[in-house]
Parts: structure tokens; C-alpha cells; sequence
């Protein structure tokens, strides 16, 4: 980039398009980049929601109603964000879902599709319509959003930890393509946030830390250059002693550990 356009840049607002800013981490996140004043693209599938979180920023937003599933609506709010912003410097795949599952129910595997179409394909959807575009420009960033909880299989969260799981590798491979075309990429692994999806819970949850909270470090971690961060940081410490654990030890721990509600539909 050129020393000219890399002080143009610098002069303009930051432009992020943000993807389930309805609710929870991705409504945080909304609120924190509007206090510098960014341009924003708000995702979501509540449109009452999108508004309300709209009316309350004091910065320019607009905003798309679609489900980060479907691709075709993914990258027409791809294309309309890029008509209307330009090219953004940040796309935050925040949109995500939850639920206790059990493999032995058949209505179940609904819910299993549902949250990989949400947590897995959904980030794919919101990726690809910025990534040709942030390649030609040789600068961008891209983050998903993934979780602690898919660093090992939690029991009644089969669904959940598995997308995570599938989320943080794809990130990964997603991160080695873009090696050396200016374009980063961030995993952030939130653990305990206190959001909408995180209240239903009936389980102790360490370190839980406010939305609010999450946010302003998730965007420190962001704009530090990080590869990957879990957020808090005690929740850190605890992914590095649940990867190492031998599976013996961990099946015995875990068997009965606390466990989200089952969900249906979702």
C-alpha cells in the first residue's frame, strides 16, 4: 500500500461489517466501534432489534435482515455493504447459536444441522463475498467468532462444541491461505460472556465476564494483531489445561458436569 492511500485510510472512518449484532457479543461489539466513530453494517435476523441497537449509535449504520445460512443473502449484503461503505477494514462473523443436545433423540439432529448451518457455514457465508475484494486492496481483517467450549467435546453440547471445534480449524486453514496477502485473520474463543445465550445456563460459570467488558478487549486483541486470543484470559489458562488432559481424566471430570438445556426447535 501506498504511503498516500495508507494516510487516506487513516484519515476516513473505519468501516466493519458485523454479522449477529442482534443480540449478545455481536450487539457489544456494535456499541464499542461506534464510539470511534466507524461505519458500520448491521447483520442480524431481528429487524426490530437491528433498529433499536441502530437508533442508540452515534455513527453511520446500516443495516441488512438475513440469515447468516443463507449464502445467496449473505453475499448480497456482501455486495450492498461494499456499494454503499467501500471496502471494510474489519468483518466480524459474530453470529452464533446454542443448544443442548442429546444424539439420542431424533428431533435433535435438527438442531445439530441448525447450529453448524449457524456457527460453521454461516462464518463461510460471511466471509466470502469481502475476501477477492480485500485481497485487491492487500489489507483487511476477518474475525470469527468461535469458543472455549470447542477446545474438548462438552457433554450435552455435542453440537455446539463441534462447530466451535469446526470453527477455530477452519479459521486456521482460512488464516495460512490469506498468509502474505496483507488480509488477517483472528480467531477470538470468548469463554463465559454474560449475553442472552449464556443466561439460560443452570451451571456455575468461571470468570464470567460482562458483554461490554468482552467487547473492548476483544477489539484491543484485534487491533494488537492477534492470531488467536481467548477472552477472559483466565479462561485461557483453564483451554491450555483441558487440551493437555489425558482423555481418562477428562472423561471422569466431565461425565457429570452441568449442561445446557435441550432446545426445540431453534
Amino acid at each position: 500500500m501506498s504511503d498516500a492511500r495508507a494516510r487516506r485510510d487513516a484519515e476516513r472512518p473505519r468501516r466493519v461489517f458485523l454479522t449477529g449484532a442482534s443480540s449478545g457479543i455481536g450487539t457489544a461489539l456494535a456499541r464499542r466501534y461506534a464510539q470511534e466513530g466507524a461505519q458500520i453494517g448491521l447483520l442480524g435476523r431481528r429487524r426490530d432489534a437491528l433498529e433499536a441497537l441502530a437508533a442508540e449509535l452515534p455513527c453511520q449504520t446500516w443495516l441488512y435482515t438475513a440469515d447468516v445460512a443463507d449464502a445467496v443473502a449473505m453475499h448480497a449484503a456482501g455486495l450492498a455493504f461494499i456499494e454503499h461503505f467501500g471496502v471494510p477494514d474489519l468483518v466480524i462473523a459474530s453470529a452464533g447459536v446454542s443448544a443442548g443436545t442429546l444424539t439420542e433423540f431424533e428431533e435433535d439432529a435438527r438442531v445439530f444441522e441448525r447450529i453448524f448451518q449457524t456457527n460453521v457455514l454461516g462464518m463461510v457465508h460471511t466471509f466470502q463475498p469481502f475476501i477477492e475484494p480485500l485481497r485487491s486492496c492487500g489489507r483487511g481483517t476477518l474475525v470469527g467468532i468461535a469458543s472455549v467450549a470447542g477446545i474438548r467435546g462438552l457433554p450435552g453440547a455435542g453440537a455446539y462444541s463441534a462447530s466451535k471445534a469446526a470453527a477455530r480449524t477452519y479459521l486456521e486453514s482460512l488464516r495460512v491461505e490469506l498468509h502474505g496477502s496483507g488480509v488477517r485473520v483472528v480467531t477470538l474463543s470468548p469463554g463465559y460472556i454474560d449475553t442472552p445465550m449464556t443466561q439460560v445456563n443452570t451451571y456455575p460459570m468461571p470468570f464470567l465476564m460482562p458483554a461490554d467488558k468482552a467487547a473492548e478487549r476483544m477489539a484491543a486483541l484485534i487491533d494488537k494483531g492477534a492470531r488467536h486470543a481467548v477472552v477472559p484470559w483466565q479462561m485461557g489458562l483453564v483451554a491450555r489445561v483441558l487440551g493437555v488432559l489425558p482423555r481418562c481424566v477428562y472423561d471422569r471430570l466431565f461425565a457429570r458436569a452441568g449442561r445446557k438445556p435441550r432446545q426445540l426447535p431453534l
